[in-house]
């Protein structure tokens, strides 16, 4: 089997790719029978494979180590390059919605890779091309900023990710000055954070004014592919978020304030100790949880084992965290070659293992319907996809005893307090970025000061008296990479940690049957919209008002009946 290190990369010729492009499109335009357009098709959908793989080379081995020179030129040309593309597929799509073979394509390939591209034709113009490419080399500006961050701290220097360590630590005075020393670094670098973002603000309500729409909210909503719920189905979400939720979650944290014995609010260094005794960390270092992993997807099923052994016969993941990586974790497609990539920073907490199985959920859902075409299919819109990754997560909760050894329990208490944590937190994200770009006239001192007053709603249980640097003023959202890079996105992990939690509760009863409603959700891929991905496995759908009250109320009981004896 060919090794990721082995794969050859090529910069495409962008002047033939564009001509292939031009001709196929007119050969499609040409066909004389639906057998011949559907040829045409598949031999886009072929191309499409092999320029995206030759960007997604370039882009994990920049992402591997930022510093080298050559993949830094690759992706300053990729930069600019896609939204030249952007132009010819725009063309090709316009004739894919004019054919007289269009429901038969539908009928054989996807009727939702017609819906979703007829939403990309309205978040599209020649126009704007200019600014897609200033979007993405200021996008790659920020995550070289971060990835050259270097903190000191207690003698030495530690890069974002690995500072991570010392932030969760189990003593008060080391965690505190771990996030005052990184909180430190943020605001050296606040006027260029707020710079970029400036910018990013600007070109993206410029984007929006010359395509015609009100503002970048709906223009976002449609690059994200937002094919089954709009703004107003995002607000009720919200609204339910404060009403079932919030609640759910500062009792969390008063608890978790007595047992650390910690006045209430807690600060931001404090929200981070779960426990006295110190967080779940892994029993073992990054090669032991890989091969926990294997032995978690050998038994899972065979589909999971051969999947996995994939992954790593194939060297197809990048988990060690160091100088010059970027940071943070993502999995992407290799689609020349049928196989997901996984990139992570290990740092030796309990992220790990969950980075690990998160990523991988992503991975088997991409490695599973890789036979589909055309390409868009095999992943449906971003939420859906991060209920495979997260609901992953809780099923390897059956090899918790291997991953964390005498600190399962610990992990299970809280994997279960944060998920339903998380979920305030990162609606509050989106609810910031509502704000932001409705507003884009905003100072950088008028964002800080909605992402401290949003915080007062989402997250009443934080200390906001600025004892560290950054995160206490209302400065902490500039660290959160999808603000930047991917906006918009952040509410899809919220939508799909309410689905996972559905998931978690089901395997709480009946694993095996859990797995077959996972199943049934995941063989789908991208072939139906959201909500109808969710229908067909038997899920209900957040959107629904009673189902993040239903799955709120089993996960607080389980808190508070889970027997914590023994553990400081």
């Amino acid at each position: 089997m060919l090794k990721f290190s082995e794969i050859l990369y090529v910069r495409p010729d962008l002047d033939d790719v564009k001509r292939q492009m031009e001709k196929i499109t007119e050969s499609f335009v040409r066909a004389e029978s639906y057998q011949e357009a559907a040829g045409f098709f598949v031999e886009m959908d072929r191309l499409k494979r092999h320029v995206r793989s030759m960007e997604t080379v370039a882009t994990i081995r920049h992402s591997i180590d930022t510093r080298d020179s050559f993949y830094d030129e690759e992706v300053k040309f990729w930069n600019n390059s896609v939204p030249e593309l952007m132009e010819y597929l725009q063309k090709w799509n316009m004739v894919l919605l004019g054919s007289a073979h269009r429901n038969r394509l539908e009928d054989e390939f996807s009727s939702v890779f017609f819906t979703n591209i007829e939403m990309e034709l309205k978040s599209f113009d020649p126009v704007i091309i200019p600014l897609l490419q200033e979007e993405n080399n200021l996008t790659t500006e920020y995550e070289k900023l971060l990835a050259s961050a270097r903190i000191p701290f207690r003698g030495k220097i530690y890069t974002i990710a690995q500072i991570a360590l010392y932030k969760n630590d189990r003593d008060d005075q080391t965690r505190l000055e771990a996030w005052k020393a990184e909180g430190s670094w943020y605001k050296e670098n606040q006027d260029k954070l707020d710079e970029i973002y400036d910018r990013l603000v600007a070109l993206r309500h410029e984007m929006s004014r010359k395509l015609g729409l009100e503002d970048y909210v709906e223009l976002g909503y449609y690059r994200m592919t937002r094919n089954c719920y709009d703004r107003h189905d995002i607000e009720r979400f919200r609204d339910a978020v404060r009403r079932y939720l919030v609640p759910v979650a500062e009792g969390i944290r008063r608890t978790q304030a007595e047992r650390l014995g910690l006045s209430y609010p807690l600060s931001f260094a404090d929200c981070a100790l779960m426990f006295r005794s110190g967080n779940a960390v892994p029993a073992g270092q990054a090669e032991d949880i890989l091969r926990t992993a294997g032995k978690f997807y050998d038994n899972l099923s065979p589909a999971t084992s051969e999947f996995f052994r994939t992954m790593m016969e194939g060297e197809l993941m990048d988990v060690l965290a160091r100088d010059g990586k970027e940071g943070g974790g993502y999995c992407t497609s290799i689609y020349d070659y049928d196989v997901p990539f996984i990139f992570a920073n290990f740092n030796g907490t309990r992220d790990d293992v969950e980075t690990m199985t998160h990523e991988a959920g992503h991975a088997f859902a991409d490695w599973y319907n890789r036979d589909r075409v055309p390409m868009e299919t095999i992943w449906p819109s971003m939420e859906g996809c991060e209920v495979h990754s997260m609901s992953m997560e809780f099923f390897a909760w059956k090899s918790a005893d291997e991953f964390f050894g005498e600190d399962a329990r610990k992990f299970y208490y809280s994997h279960l307090a944060e998920s339903l944590l998380f979920i305030p937190y990162g609606t509050m994200v989106d609810h910031f970025q509502h704000s932001v770009y409705e507003r884009p006239e905003m100072t950088p001192a008028e964002r800080h000061a909605e992402w401290k007053r949003l915080l007062g709603i989402y997250m009443p249980w934080l200390r906001l008296d600025g004892d560290i640097p950054f995160y206490a003023e209302g400065m902490g959202w500039q660290r959160q990479h999808h603000i930047y890079s991917f906006p918009f996105y952040y509410i899809d992990y919220c939508l799909a940690q309410t689905v996972a939690l559905e998931l978690w509760a089901m395997i709480q009863d009946d694993y095996g049957k859990a797995w077959d409603s996972y199943m049934a959700y995941t063989g789908q891929g991208g072939s139906r919209v959201f909500t109808e991905l969710l229908s067909n496995a038997g899920l209900g759908s957040p959107f629904e008002d009673g189902t993040l009250r239903s799955v709120c109320r089993k996960a607080e009981k389980w808190l508070e009946e889970y027997d914590l004896t023994g553990i400081d």
